[in-house]
């Protein structure tokens, strides 16, 4: 069956191994498709200490380089209500997301209780 791969960026830049990732989970699948978000705070840059130009130009950079067909970049207040949404819409199978380094945030949890259907890397 393809996957529908959603990885999950942030404002690292270490996003590259994380879209590695989800290459290699659609690699030799017939039909599957990779897709790259990056959400971000209404009120705050894309990537630490860059432009959003630049910004976008890295993430663009990125999955070009790897291959990925979809990048999406989204403003909003609500991340987890956006990533959401938006791996609902494309009918997403599986999720790349990195570690927190923040123990006491849920926000891995609180995606996987909203999409119980959906396999989770990370």
């Amino acid at each position: 069956m393809p996957k529908c791969v959603l990885v999950c960026v942030t404002r690292q830049k270490t996003s590259e191994k994380l879209i590695k990732k989800g290459v290699e989970l659609t690699k030799g699948e017939d039909g599957s498709c990779l897709n790259v978000i990056h959400v971000v705070n209404e009120n705050d840059k894309l990537l630490y200490n860059l432009s959003d130009g630049d910004a976008l130009e890295f993430l663009f950079e990125i999955t070009k380089d790897v291959g990925a067909a979809n990048l999406v970049v989204k403003r909003s207040k609500d991340v987890i209500k956006t990533i959401v949404d938006y791996a609902e819409e494309i009918n997403c199978t599986h999720i790349v997301l990195g570690h927190s380094n923040n123990p006491a945030n849920n926000f891995i949890s609180k995606l996987q209780k909203k999409l119980p259907n959906v396999v989770f890397v990370i």
